[in-house]
């Protein structure tokens, strides 16, 4: 009962738990006597709650833990992550569905532009994948676009994600994502510091962010738009000491505003896995890289965009296409090829997930 009201009560963080903790010289059962609370500087919402809990909220709470079999990870306990407890304002408490320990394994964050662009998830999903294998734990907010193509990319070489969200873990935002957290359940963890019937409310979604940087040794940005809530966490993780990483894209996109301005700012600039790796200095799990998760080789080339050889043909669509979307028009001054090869071969290629339709009747590559 002391976890859920510490958990419960508003504004509290890690650092009033340890301040709670030591006045009440370690022992945690007594965190909530009223001459224990009466000795700390703590928020007055939180005062108020701890002094005059709301019993129903309380017992609903504990039989939701107990229905749900999540756990509740309160600030001190060896759970909780230490490298969350390190940054300024921690949560007082964690609830957790999945891998309680995944939590403390070394993590990326990476987030992303909800309204990504085909060749931006795909991307996402290829790094998540790559970085996956090499026995990182890939983190980010379960929202849709690149959030969500992280999530996929790791789950889909057998590897482990961590989604923070924004609600109480009884609910799933966006809805449609509820399949991909049902998925995340069973094969890796979900985690938020709100308590269950906490709905979406635009306020809870930058202290989510706190918590996803907070996690990890760097955050990576894959598209953001100038004014994206992924530059929030890229704050939040500078914030918090940790290495930022963004990847760079086209110069007439708007969502390679966001990225290319913080790589101005000093972020480092990606193209590869191996410029993460070497500037957190993670050695890749080997074993990770022979097995290539569940998905064993063909499970490797579907991640990092490989796949069957192309005939000559379609590898001289592709060089003709180059990275930046183009009209079929453009590609036929290009190529030499005539409209009607092109557009057939531009389905065979969309098939095999090379290529994606863009508005205003481009297309643009997914994978190198």
């Amino acid at each position: 009962m002391v976890g859920a009201k510490l958990a419960r009560s508003p504004g509290l963080s890690g650092e009033h738990v340890q301040a709670l903790t030591a006045q009440a010289g370690g022992d945690r059962e007594r965190l909530c006597e009223p001459e224990i609370i009466a000795r700390v500087d703590l928020p007055p919402a939180a005062r108020a709650f701890l002094q005059q809990p709301d019993e129903g909220s309380l017992g609903a709470d504990l039989e939701w833990l107990r229905a749900s079999g999540a756990r509740l990870v309160i600030w001190g306990e060896d759970g909780y992550p230490q490298q969350l407890a390190a940054i300024p304002g921690p949560p007082a408490a964690l609830y957790v569905i999945g891998e309680v320990t995944a939590l403390k394994a070394p993590q990326l964050a990476m987030v992303g532009a909800r309204s990504a662009s085909p060749a931006g998830r795909a991307i996402a999903r290829e790094l998540a994948g790559a970085f996956a294998l090499r026995g990182l734990i890939i983190t980010s907010g379960l929202a849709v676009g690149i959030d969500a193509a992280s999530h996929e990319g790791a789950l889909a070489v057998g590897g482990r994600t961590v989604a923070v969200l924004g609600t109480g873990l009884d609910q799933v935002y966006p809805p449609e994502n509820t399949g991909l957290a049902d998925r995340i359940r069973g094969a890796g963890t979900l985690v938020s510091e709100f308590p269950p019937g906490t709905g979406p409310q635009r306020q809870n979604f930058p202290r989510r962010n706190r918590i996803i940087s907070g996690l990890a040794l760097g955050t990576l940005v894959v598209e953001a738009a100038h004014r994206s809530g992924s530059l929030i966490t890229a704050q939040r993780a500078l914030d918090q000491g940790r290495e930022v990483f963004a990847v760079p894209g086209s110069i007439r996109s708007p969502l390679s505003w966001g990225c290319h301005r913080l790589i101005r700012e000093g972020a480092h600039l990606v193209q590869e896995p191996e410029n993460v790796l070497a500037e957190l200095r993670f050695s890749p799990n080997t074993q990770s890289l022979g097995s290539c998760g569940r998905g064993g080789a063909n499970g490797c080339a579907a991640v990092l965009g490989g796949g069957a050889p192309l005939d000559k043909e379609y590898e001289m669509l592709l060089d003709a296409l180059g990275f930046e979307p183009a009209t079929i028009d453009t590609l036929v001054a290009r190529s030499g090829l005539s409209g009607e090869s092109i557009a057939s071969m531009l389905l065979i290629l969309e098939l095999e997930g090379r290529i994606a339709p863009y508005p205003g009747g481009l297309y643009g590559r997914l994978s190198k």
